[in-house]
């Protein structure tokens, strides 16, 4: 597939820090350079990513800048969709860099099992060299924080699955089942996975295709960050009539259980040892994988952050859950 076009797009606002460095991961891709186009949609950025990505354009002509006055991600992916010339579409993420065969490859499993889109691994960085940075990058790749996202925990051999980091579509995809849900301002990704396997199509994760992601790196803003995940996990059904998978409903099933049973416990005694069992099985859970990580990984300082990290993950996503489904019931 060597001779198709293939047509990048990446939607981004604000992100000087990462832009150069996506670019450049991109740039020194292994695919022919006159079969590319590379598409930054950029929602209105209020500092020097627009700038840089123009000064990339000089550089190199199938670099283009388009803008997105919705500041939006959905908005910004349907931007380029549209604008797009290739037969096949790739989705990539601004906060990430991307393998030097990312694209080669993404289109080698797109021929050789005829699926409807490609994806890979995402190994996280850490943004710092501290303890809290380290502990929610490794995190997010381990089963107790990331649950069966194969494209977070990994996979031994490509396999079926509900959705991908990013994407390899063929453009065919979106004249079939349209474009990305613009009321989605989260998960519009995996909105748009279940709406391509709900017509037939078949998405498939290849883990030698890698790509790099940098997370938060505090534990508030990784707070905030799954509060607004968890929140966009049940508010979409006010949008779309199709809920996430599983995974996604376990940390509100926690929270929610642990609110109800804590606020019962203040008059019947029963409930509060139900939540005083909940919340000290949590605890071990947490501690035995950590001290587990720590262990395999020999670094310490994981037995003291981890415990912090996935309870921030998990408390911040399933909280973010009961007020989606607030807003989702809110006139």
């Amino acid at each position: 597939m060597s001779n198709i076009l293939v047509s990048v797009i990446i939607p981004c606002r604000n992100e000087e820090k990462f832009i150069s460095k996506c670019l450049d991961s991109i740039i020194a891709q292994d695919f022919p350079k006159d079969k590319q186009e590379v598409l930054i949609i950029d929602g209105m950025s209020e500092d020097k990513t627009k700038e840089i990505i123009e000064n990339y354009s000089k550089r190199f002509p199938y670099v283009k800048l388009l803008n997105n006055p919705t500041k939006f991600t959905p908005a910004g992916l349907n931007i380029g969709v549209k604008k797009s010339k290739g037969e096949v579409i790739i989705r990539m993420d601004a906060h990430a860099i991307y393998s030097r065969d990312y694209i080669s490859k993404c289109l080698k499993y797109l021929e050789k099992y005829r699926v409807d889109n490609v994806g890979g691994i995402i190994k996280t960085i850490p943004k710092e060299n501290k303890i809290i940075a380290k502990a929610i990058a490794f995190s997010l790749s381990h089963p107790f924080g990331a649950g069966a996202s194969y494209f977070r925990i990994g996979s031994e051999k490509p396999r079926l699955v509900d959705t991908v980091f990013g994407g390899c579509y063929r453009k065919k995809v979106f004249d079939k089942i349209g474009f990305f849900n613009e009321n989605l301002v989260r998960s519009q990704d995996m909105e748009f996975n279940l709406r391509l396997k709900r017509t037939g199509g078949k998405i498939l994760l290849a883990p030698d295709i890698k790509s790099y992601y940098y997370p938060k790196a505090t534990l508030w803003s990784f707070f905030v960050h799954n509060l607004k995940d968890g929140v966009w996990s049940v508010y979409l059904l006010r949008f779309v009539k199709m809920p996430l998978s599983l995974r996604h409903y376990i940390p509100l099933v926690f929270v929610l259980s642990l609110v109800v049973t804590g606020l019962l416990g203040i008059f019947l005694s029963i409930f509060f040892w139900i939540f005083l069992g909940i919340t000290c099985l949590y605890i071990i859970t947490a501690v035995y994988f950590s001290i587990k990580s720590a262990i395999v990984k020999r670094e310490i300082s994981y037995f003291f952050a981890l415990p912090l990290v996935f309870t921030t993950r998990h408390i911040g996503y399933g909280l973010g859950s009961i007020l989606g489904f607030i807003k989702l019931f809110k006139k």
